[in-house]
C-alpha cells in the first residue's frame, strides 16, 4: 500500500521525528511510505529508505504558534501558504495514498486549518480515496476553549475513519488531556508507544560515564543549557555533553563552550546518533517531550527532567511527573532551575537503582501498521 504522511513541526522536531518512525515502519512491512514535511529542515534526523518532501517551511515565532514564520523569519503571506496548499495537492494527485495520516490535526495546528481541509479534500475527490487517519501522540495540549474541542470532533465525524494514538490506554488514555466526546471515542485506535528499534551503545563509546544534555532539535532550551554548562563548571573532572539544538545554534554552541573551558565537557550541535549516547551515561538531563521520554525509558538511564512549560503548555509536565513514579526519574520545575538545583538533582537520580527496561511496551509503530492496514483493507 502507499502511505501518506503528512506533518508540520513549528518549534521542536519530536512531531517529525515520530512521522518517520511511523514511516519506516510501513516501510519495513512492505509498503511505501512519503513524508510531507511543512517544518523547518531538520537534517539531524534520519530519514534513510523514506521518500521525505518539503514543502516550503513555516515554524512559530517562538512559542506564540498563531504566528508562523518563513524560513528567514519574515511573517509567512499568503503566497507561501497558497504554494503549500499548492503542493500538498499535487503531491496527493501524484502519489494515489492508500492511507493518509495527519500528525496532530485536527486536535492541533488549527492556524493550518486550511491547509489541512483543503489536503482532505484533495484525496476525497481521488478516485479511490483513501483511509483517513490522524496520528497522536500520549498527552496533547488541552484546549483553551471547549469550541475547540468541538470543531475537532465535528471534523474527525465528517472526514476522518480513525485516531491512532500512540499510547497505552491503561496508563495514559487520551482523556487526561482532551475532552473526548462519545462522537470521537470510537475513532480512537491505541497503538502504544511510537519508538524506533533499541538503540545500541555508541560503538566508540562516545556517551559513556557522561551526562547528556538535552532539548530536542527545536530552538529551545537555552535557560537549560546555560544552567547545565554553569553546573558543569563546577564538576570540572566530570563530562557533562551539552547538546545544543536549532538552526540557530552557532553563537550558543560558541558562548558555552568558552564557559566550560579548562574543563572536561564538552557542547555541540545536537546529534543524529543521540540515542546512542544513552545506554551507558551516567545520567540525562531533558526536556520531557513524547521521543525523548521513551528514549529514556529504552535505555534505563538515570534522568532529571526539566518539562518546557513556555506559553502556558503543560504537555511535558503531565509526562515528567508521570514518570517520576519510576525509580531514576526526577523532576526539576524550569522556575526553580539553577546550577545548583541541577547538580543536587542529577546526584539524586544517579543514586536511585537502575530502572528495569520492558521493550515490549513500545512496539506502537508496528501496531500502528497492523491497525491502518487492517482498516484500508477492509475498506476494499
Amino acid at each position: 500500500m502507499k502511505v501518506l504522511i503528512v506533518v508540520t513541526h513549528l518549534l521542536g522536531t519530536g512531531h517529525l521525528s515520530r512521522a518517520l518512525t511511523l514511516a519506516r515502519a510501513f516501510v519495513a512491512a512492505g509498503h511505501r511510505a512519503r513524508v510531507v514535511s511543512g517544518g523547518m529542515p531538520a537534517p539531524q534526523l534520519v530519514s534513510d529508505g523514506i521518500e521525505l518532501e518539503q514543502l516550503p517551511p513555516l515554524r512559530s515565532d517562538g512559542t506564540d504558534f498563531s504566528r508562523l514564520l518563513d524560513a528567514e523569519s519574515a511573517v509567512a503571506g499568503p503566497d507561501l501558504l497558497t504554494a503549500r496548499r499548492d503542493a500538498l495537492a499535487v503531491t496527493v494527485l501524484a502519489f494515489q495514498p492508500d492511507i493518509l495520516i495527519t500528525e496532530l490535526f485536527p486536535f492541533g495546528r488549527r492556524i493550518l486549518t486550511d491547509e489541512f481541509l483543503a489536503l482532505l479534500e484533495s484525496a476525497a475527490a481521488l478516485t479511490k480515496p483513501p483511509l483517513v487517519l490522524s496520528s497522536v501522540r500520549d498527552i496533547l495540549a488541552p484546549p483553551s476553549k471547549p469550541a475547540r474541542a468541538e470543531r475537532a470532533a465535528e471534523i474527525l465525524a465528517n472526514l476522518y475513519d480513525g485516531v491512532l494514538v500512540h499510547s497505552d490506554a491503561a496508563t495514559m488514555p487520551l482523556e487526561a488531556s482532551w475532552p473526548v466526546s462519545e462522537t470521537v471515542r470510537p475513532l480512537l485506535r491505541y497503538t502504544g508507544y511510537v519508538a524506533p528499534a533499541p538503540a545500541k551503545p555508541h560503538p566508540e563509546g562516545t556517551g559513556t560515564g557522561e551526562i547528556v544534555v538535552s532539548a530536542g532539535g527545536g530552538a529551545v532550551g537555552e535557560t537549560l543549557f546555560r544552567a547545565a554548562a554553569r553546573a558543569a563548571v563546577e564538576q570540572p573532572d566530570q563530562t557533562w555533553r551539552i547538546l545544543v539544538g536549532g538552526a540557530d545554534h552557532g553563537a550558543l554552541v560558541v558562548e558555552l563552550r568558552a564557559l566550560v573551558e579548562g574543563t572536561a565537557s564538552i557542547v555541540e550541535p545536537a546529534r543524529s546518533d543521540f540515542r546512542q549516547l544513552l545506554p551507558r551515561a551516567a545520567a540525562s538531563v531533558s526536556m520531557c517531550g513524547y521521543n525523548t521520554a521513551i528514549d529514556l525509558l529504552m535505555a534505563g538511564t538515570p534522568a532529571v527532567l526539566v518539562p518546557f512549560d513556555a506559553g502556558n503548555e503543560v504537555e511535558q509536565g503531565l509526562r515528567a511527573h508521570s514518570l517520576a513514579r519510576l525509580p531514576g526519574f526526577s523532576v526539576l520545575a524550569s522556575a526553580d532551575l539553577s546550577p545548583d538545583t541541577l547538580l543536587r538533582a542529577v546526584e539524586l537520580v544517579r543514586q536511585a537503582p537502575r530502572r528495569p527496561v520492558d521493550l515490549g511496551q513500545f512496539d506502537g509503530a508496528a501496531r500502528s501498521v497492523a491497525i491502518a492496514v487492517d482498516m484500508a483493507e477492509g475498506r476494499q
